[in-house]
Order: structure tokens, then sequence, then C-alpha cells
């Protein structure tokens, strides 16, 4: 099963988007969904994680209160409503699962990658 990250575009400073994170198969054959972003020259971070399970989430302390991440089990898709968005969002953004417990919001422990969707916010 492998995900497929889309939605990504360009879009100005203080700009919404939502990319979408679609699964072949099943989301429900995971425990975790993640979204992963790396910019350019950086180590790529985990941005928003959410358990497929309880719905329980975990946010990086950068986007906070902007971005909210949300699942469509009937969809197998996992959202990332991004808002009041900042050049230093720009990013290459990924979907990863894990089926690893206790769940935590780091790329090591995640697998099934993707294709990335670019994002680009200009300023």
């Amino acid at each position: 099963v492998q995900l497929q990250a889309s939605g990504g575009g360009l879009v100005q400073a203080g700009g919404s988007l939502t990319p979408s994170c679609t699964a072949s198969g099943s989301i429900l054959d995971y425990y975790g969904v993640g979204w992963f972003r790396q910019a350019p020259g950086k180590e790529r971070e985990g941005v928003s994680c959410i358990s497929i399970t309880h719905g329980s989430t975990y946010y990086t302390d950068s986007v906070k209160g902007r971005f909210t991440i949300s699942r469509d089990n009937a969809k197998n898709t996992v959202y990332l409503q991004m808002n009041s968005l900042k050049p230093e969002d720009t990013a290459v953004y990924y979907c990863a699962a894990s089926n690893n417990r206790p769940y935590h919001c780091v790329d090591y422990e995640h697998s099934n990658w993707g294709p990335g969707t670019l994002v680009t916010v200009s300023s």
C-alpha cells in the first residue's frame, strides 16, 4: 500500500491550502498517518500526525493554531488544512504511515512513503 500526497501549489502568504494523502488500500490497516515536510537544504521534519484509530493528533510547534489534520476513513484519506501560510512553510510535503506503538510523529517510524507535493508560499 502506498500513500499519495496531492493538493500542493503556489499561494501568497496568509493564504490557505488543504493537501490530501490518499492510500491505495485501507488506512485502517495503519495505526497512524503523518505529514512531513522537507525544505531545500533542511532535514525532513514531522509537521502533524493523527492516530487513525483514536483520532488523537500531534502538531509541531511552528504550525500549531494554523494547521489542522483530519481523516476520512471511508475515503482512505488524511487531510492537512493549512491556514495563515508563511514563506517558511515552503517545502515538499510527504505523507507516510506507521504501525508503531506508542505512536510518535517521527519519520524513521513511518513507511509507505509516496511522492510528495510541493507547497510554495510567496511573500
